[in-house]
């Protein structure tokens, strides 16, 4: 096994779901300039989530369709002329 490849400076880090608000703490050593104070009092360094195990839906079992940039209206749109030619 080589020695000296893995990092040496792990420190506990609070990582949050943005999307639900669920949050842990963990080692860690991600950077960030963000901090929050935990359950315990201490200040920690934050690390934000976008979708983490609580609000991924393939642990949670929910299927969520979200269609943000509003794909399908532009698909419609686009192609509307040739659709509505195939069915005339």
């Amino acid at each position: 096994m080589k020695k000296d490849i893995h990092p040496k400076d792990y420190r506990f880090v609070v990582f949050k779901d943005m999307s639900n608000e669920v949050a842990f703490l963990t080692q860690s050593t991600a950077q960030t300039k963000d901090t929050i104070v935990w359950e315990d009092g201490k200040e920690y360094p934050l690390v934000k989530l976008e979708i983490s195990n609580t609000s991924h839906p393939f642990y949670t079992g929910k299927i969520k369709l979200v269609d943000t940039a509003g794909r399908i209206d532009k698909f419609k749109n686009r192609y509307s002329k040739h659709i509505e030619n195939k069915n005339s």
